[in-house]
């Protein structure tokens, strides 16, 4: 089946107008497809344009050049009623509508629909009911904004976002101001949200695992450099994080998808339970250390539980350590 992007873009530079007619570029010749059904994960350094690009593909401020397509069509051809019901918009800043409740605010997204004086039909109701629901803040309908934690503040601005029915949901930095658990929250129900309901899902995000994990498409965006764009997997396999993320004194590990601050050398060979071996892994990069199959010229750990671990030296016998910590007391030991 062929893919149909709903936001295309050709040749696109994005920038700001200064004063005297100049122009400043922050990136040009952005060639993107945005598709139904996926989460796009727009991921760079700060300054790298993120938030510029966003508020382009939102007509928040004009391209400098090159054209961008919304379901086909040109998007200044759209009128801003038009426009709300294609794209749902969520701001990083943090709303200043503490006054009103949850489900006034959720209400809101349907402004689109309700004409000048804004009155809300059966329809109307029963689309805000769902979009709370969908978004896990229907318990929190009557509570006002201003009692809401900022992950169920979030998941009120992505309900409101939802109610506005349209395919498209951009957001910046939607996780900037919240917790571990509410990140992962919230990026799984945005996940979620893309497959159930076929929705086209773009944010800007600084969280690299989630976004791996997550992310069906990832954006690559940095200054002077073309765009790069794909699966995760590809983007890692292909070398794009490596050239897009290490910087001196920081190097992106491939086996792992994380970024150190120092590039492991020595191997150690690790084989045996999958969730111990990973664990194992991960303690002996944060130590200067490069887990790699087992050989009879390395250190090799072999992992039998989380409480029993073998370490073998070359012609020694091996010892047993009882936790990770032990097991890197040894090694840093005989290191």
């Amino acid at each position: 089946m062929e893919r149909i992007p709903v936001i295309k873009t050709r040749n696109l530079s994005i920038g700001y107008l200064l004063k005297g007619g100049h122009k400043k570029c922050v990136h040009d010749a952005l060639d993107l497809s945005l598709y139904p059904g996926e989460v796009t994960c727009l991921l760079g350094l700060n300054g790298a344009g993120k938030s510029t690009l966003l508020r382009t593909l939102c007509g928040f401020q004009p391209p400098l050049g090159g054209e961008i397509e919304l379901m086909g069509k040109p998007l200044r051809s759209y009128s801003q009623g038009d426009f709300s019901r294609m794209v749902g918009v969520v701001l990083t800043e943090k709303t200043n509508a503490g006054g009103i409740t949850v489900h006034e605010l959720v209400s809101l997204g349907r402004h689109p629909y309700t004409g000048f004086f804004g009155q809300l039909r059966q329809e109307d109701r029963r689309i805000i009911e769902e979009s709370l629901a969908a978004a896990g803040i229907a318990h929190k309908a009557h509570n006002y904004v201003s009692e809401l934690s900022d992950g169920e503040r979030q998941k009120a601005m992505i309900a409101k976002a939802l109610a506005q029915r349209c395919p498209i949901i951009l957001l910046d930095e939607p996780t900037a101001f919240l917790d571990v658990t509410s990140r992962i929250e919230t990026m799984v129900l945005l996940h979620k949200l893309a497959v159930e309901q076929r929705k086209a899902i773009l944010l800007s995000t600084h969280d690299l695992d989630l976004a791996i994990q997550l992310g069906d498409c990832l954006w690559l965006q940095e200054k002077s450099r073309p765009m790069a764009c794909g699966t995760p997997e590809d983007l890692i396999l292909g070398g794009a994080f490596e050239t897009f993320f290490s910087k001196e004194g920081i190097v992106f590990d491939p086996n792992t998808g994380k970024l150190n601050t120092v590039a492991p050398t020595v191997p150690i060979g690790v084989e045996g339970d999958f969730r111990t071996s990973y664990w194992i892994g991960n303690a002996l990069i944060r130590n200067g250390f490069k887990p790699s199959s087992v050989h009879d010229d390395h250190i090799n750990v072999y992992c039998d539980a989380p409480d029993k671990l073998r370490i073998h030296f070359p012609a020694e016998e091996a010892r047993i350590a009882t936790s990770i910590a032990e097991a890197l007391s040894i090694i840093n030991h005989k290191s």
